[in-house]
């Protein structure tokens, strides 16, 4: 038996050795980029060890949640300095597990219960993942315009409509592209009326703000781990807290309603279903003459949404990149600034908000009113470069087709938010992420010369 397994593991080895030489060539062939004949993308992925991390979870035949997917919350929290974290598939269903779990019925976190009608402040420019999960749970949404050139919420606004109405109960938002608001006043906001802060901070992993973490502010805090985003497991995301309870019902809504949550709480083997030694109990208030596996009781209304072991075993491998990828993305910030620089009448151009050092998710660009161009004239110029450009999300959401009911209550949206509007109409990005070499911002700035040469301005 012993040389039988030794035997398997030699075969493993050989399987590891051959991805790994499979990966490198791939890599090295995929490398290879000719401007104006390969596309020029915005993000994505930076991968290698993370292909061998997975096959290699594969080939162990543990394919939910195990092992790894626990060290990863326990290393991913630390890392953010956050004493608890629950790994999910998605960094929209972090943030729909963030805002569920202000519905649990726990007696423990009576606190931060919010009913069904609860008003929660968000900025009408958003994406939908922060925004659906406030609809979905039965709150409403109190729209604030947003800020030039951040497009990050407006407090001035918060500030007013939290003196204006006293049954606000928290806030939600997203720092946009990895660039906070000022936090310091945020903060004395959320102190001052005492609100539930719920922190997006999918775009922003590896920011700080006054030397602190984006991502340790909020009650709760959420990342995602799409390619697209500063690191990745293919899908996941990330809730984190301070608090043990919130913890505790994050993992049952994550994981159907389940009362059991210890295997997914404890440090150890949370694969032996048995960490607590006490499954076989009580547990039925409707039938407390039942003896019931613990494992099986449900105490929320519930989802499925845990990842898969092998999305764990990536995202270990990821962390210990992050510096790196961190490090391009704001080295090609400022070169994307340099580009852009000499056409500043033109645009509203990023800048870090004080005490802020954002790891840039992209570069963000609004066409100011007086431009001879629009954004589609420059867009279509990049695109028909092969330069991949985004739209910043929603834009104004409530013009959404999802939205526009909600919209109706307002005489006019481009006047009751026009930064928003500006957004709407002016607003796109470029990346920043570390697969765009020197090479490739040398040809951006190239065709951003082109498109101001033809138009001779």
């Amino acid at each position: 038996m012993i040389a039988l397994w030794a035997a398997i593991m030699d075969k493993k080895q050989e399987i590891l050795k051959l991805v790994k030489e499979y990966i490198k060539e791939k890599n090295d062939t995929e490398s290879v980029w000719e401007s104006g004949k390969d596309w020029l993308k915005y993000s994505g992925p930076i991968m290698d060890s993370e292909y061998g991390a997975a096959i290699d979870s594969l080939l162990d035949g543990w394919l939910i949640f195990g092992k790894k997917a626990r060290q990863f919350e326990l290393e991913f929290s630390k890392h953010l300095g956050k004493q608890h974290g629950t790994l999910t598939n998605s960094g929209s269903s972090a943030n729909l597990l963030m805002v569920t779990a202000l519905t649990s019925q726990d007696p423990l976190a009576k606190k931060f219960r919010l009913e069904k009608g609860s008003k929660i402040i968000t900025p009408v420019v958003c994406f939908p993942t922060t925004l659906n999960p406030l609809i979905q749970n039965g709150f409403e949404p109190v729209f604030v315009d947003v800020t030039l050139p951040d497009l990050n919420l407006d407090l001035d606004q918060v500030e007013k409509k939290l003196k204006e109405d006293k049954d606000i109960r928290g806030i939600m938002f997203a720092h946009v592209l990895g660039n906070p608001p000022d936090m310091d006043r945020l903060m004395s906001l959320v102190e001052k009326y005492n609100l539930i802060f719920l922190e997006d901070a999918c775009d922003a992993l590896g920011s700080t703000y006054d030397g602190k973490k984006l991502g340790s502010f909020g009650l709760m805090s959420t990342c995602s781990f799409f390619p697209a985003h500063h690191m990745t497991m293919g899908e996941g995301g990330f809730i984190a807290t301070n608090n043990p309870r919130m913890r505790k019902i994050l993992a049952s809504f994550r994981d159907w309603g389940r009362a059991c949550y210890c295997n997914s709480i404890k440090p150890g083997d949370v694969t032996s279903g048995t960490a607590c030694g006490a499954r076989f109990k009580n547990w039925l208030p409707g039938a407390q003459e039942v003896v019931y596996d613990h494992r099986y009781v449900f105490d929320e209304v519930g989802y499925n949404l845990k990842p898969l072991e092998l999305q764990a075993a990536m995202g270990l491998e990821q962390i210990k990149k992050l510096d790196y990828l961190h490090n391009a993305r704001k080295k090609n910030f400022e070169r994307l600034s340099e580009i852009f620089a000499p056409y500043e009448k033109y645009f509203h151009l990023p800048v870090a908000t004080d005490k802020a050092d954002p790891s840039w998710f992209a570069f963000l660009v609004t066409i100011k009113d007086n431009a001879p161009f629009n954004r589609q004239d420059i867009v279509s110029h990049l695109e028909a470069a092969l330069i991949q450009t985004r739209t910043y999300f929603t834009g104004n959401a409530l013009y959404h087709p999802a939205y526009y009911e909600m919209g109706k209550k307002y005489d006019s949206l481009p006047t009751t938010f026009p930064n928003a509007h500006k957004a709407t109409v002016g607003s796109f990005f470029l990346g920043t992420f570390a697969g765009i070499t020197e090479e490739k911002l040398e040809y951006i700035d190239g065709v951003i010369k082109d498109f101001f040469k033809e138009r001779t301005l």
